[in-house]
């Protein structure tokens, strides 16, 4: 069989070519040429595709190992031990038992944090079930893998997308009279099917990764009624925000000229603020319950917090987590002198006050050490790099007609040159970007860890994430590599340990 640099359906020959099969490039550009580039893109695409999965399936392997592990291990139990004499060693706070919903909410439910039992007996006797949940994760995220891998590769060969843009126009003009050569209202249309098409491909697994394996670990609270409306929600807010922003993109292209990639680049930092505003505001609460923190104790000495390191803060919020997921979370948001601070209903329930203080000193850390500002820039840098790359071969007739772009009657449209930029030539860059940025954020977290400990909140911040991932049931043992090629989030152990070396330098 001929190298497949070329798939099934062609433009140019408007069917699938079954017989043939995967056949060698043809005449499809003005001289019949191809650039070395473009005519070997295809099966490049395929093999960086194949060589992904590859490694990717021998970190799993590697994880799917370290899941199979029945010995609490002994680095952690050492850690662990370390804070429970801490703590036992330690004055007994007053809001700790204030905010202990264990020994009263919770009291019939035996997997319940309780607050007065060493940490390393819990996590001890929770690793069996941390390693059961692990595994089913790894094993349903295998296959998932697997059926993505195949799937993007089937669809590349069969020529799938030039086949659905050509439905797309079809569509368009039958039904919607829409011209061929309107080509933003065809895109809309385009991207609404592929749209439609993804959400029922990934239903399956959705239903299973939620209704199975969360609920099966005593993590998922929604009912298949709230499932399905958010994803109702999910797809008309596409339609809402994504049909304009496409528009104004493609647009933005068409009449940007030869250096169009600086008006791109100004587009999406707009774009970017734009977003970061109203999802907070306007879009989350179409999904979550959010109220004012109530008044006590804990609202007074978060905003002392805040006051301690000059962060704006304008209002906390509760947000009703728990009628999707027992998992627990906090975060921030907001523009200037206006921030905001949303805790999970969840969190309250399984940590005590000082520990909900310390994981904001590690959040806050975040802010005050310029991370958040450094996340920005990074994007919007990365969004210019790309977008000149992409206007060096925006007009590579060739490199689309090796994918079944090959019509001489219409140039390619300007999304699908976007897709399959992003899906051949800046691929192994992302990649590569991937994981300087996984990197990068481990590095973050360390030094936002470092500012809770500065702030003195160093025993409660090392108790607070070890109920967190107690809670969740995160990997106590995580493979190295695995870890250091997907966790944004040091391990556990090794984000205590560091905190216990900062103790030591201070005595």
């Amino acid at each position: 069989m001929d190298l497949p640099w070329k798939p099934i359906y062609t433009q140019s020959a408007g069917e699938f070519d079954w017989e043939g099969g995967i056949s060698a490039a043809s005449d499809s550009t003005d001289d019949g040429s191809y650039s070395p580039f473009a005519y070997w893109s295809l099966a490049g695409t395929v093999g960086f595709t194949v060589l992904v999965y590859v490694m990717e399936g021998h970190l799993d392997a590697r994880q799917k190992k370290a899941y199979q592990i029945t010995e609490f291990p002994n680095e952690l139990e050492a850690t662990v031990s370390k804070i429970d004499s801490q703590a036992k060693h330690s004055e007994q706070k007053e809001d700790d038992a204030k905010n202990s919903k264990g020994s009263d909410d919770n009291s019939d439910d035996k997997d319940a944090i309780d607050m007065d039992k060493p940490l390393l007996e819990q996590l001890q006797a929770k690793f069996k079930s941390s390693q059961s949940y692990g595994m089913d994760k790894i094993n349903f995220g295998m296959v998932a893998g697997t059926y993505e891998t195949f799937e993007s590769i089937a669809i590349l060969l069969l020529g799938f997308t030039p086949f659905l843009w050509d439905q797309s126009v079809r569509l368009g003009e039958t039904y919607l009279g829409i011209k061929s050569d309107e080509e933003i209202k065809i895109t809309l249309v385009f991207l609404l099917l592929q749209t439609l098409i993804d959400t029922v491909k990934s239903l399956p697994f959705e239903l299973y990764k939620t209704f199975m394996i969360e609920k099966k670990h005593g993590f998922n609270k929604q009912t298949y009624g709230l499932f399905f409306s958010d994803k109702i929600k999910s797809l008309i807010l596409s339609c809402i925000i994504g049909g304009p922003f496409v528009a104004l993109l493609l647009k933005t292209i068409k009449y940007g000229g030869e250096n169009f990639y600086i008006y791109l680049w100004a587009f999406m930092f707009f774009f970017s603020i734009f977003m970061m505003t109203i999802i907070p505001v306007f879009v989350m609460p179409l999904f979550n319950k959010y109220e004012p923190l109530e008044e006590g104790t804990l609202k007074t000495r978060i905003h002392e917090l805040a006051g301690r390191i000059q962060y704006p803060l304008k209002k906390l919020f509760v947000m009703d987590g728990s009628k999707r997921s027992s998992h627990s979370n906090a975060f921030m948001f907001g523009f200037g002198s206006n921030k905001r601070i949303v805790l999970f209903d969840t969190l309250l329930e399984q940590v005590s006050n000082n520990e909900i203080l310390a994981i904001l000193g590690h959040e806050l850390g975040h802010w005050k050490l310029g991370h958040t500002l450094t996340n920005f820039v990074v994007t919007q840098v990365y969004f210019g790099v790309a977008f000149y790359f992409f206007s060096q071969c925006y007009t590579s007739k060739d490199l689309y007609a090796a994918f079944g772009f090959d019509s001489t009657t219409s140039g390619v449209p300007t999304i699908i040159a976007l897709l399959l930029f992003f899906q051949t030539l800046w691929a192994p860059v992302d990649k590569v970007l991937s994981f300087v940025l996984t990197v990068f954020s481990r590095h973050c977290e360390f030094a936002a860890d470092r500012f809770s400990v500065d702030l003195g909140m160093s025993q409660d911040l090392q108790s607070g994430l070890c109920k967190i991932h107690l809670e969740n049931l995160g990997a106590m043992c995580p493979d190295g590599l695995y870890s250091a090629y997907h966790y944004s989030h040091p391990p556990l152990v090794e984000r205590l340990s560091a905190m216990m070396a900062l103790e030591k330098k201070k005595d």
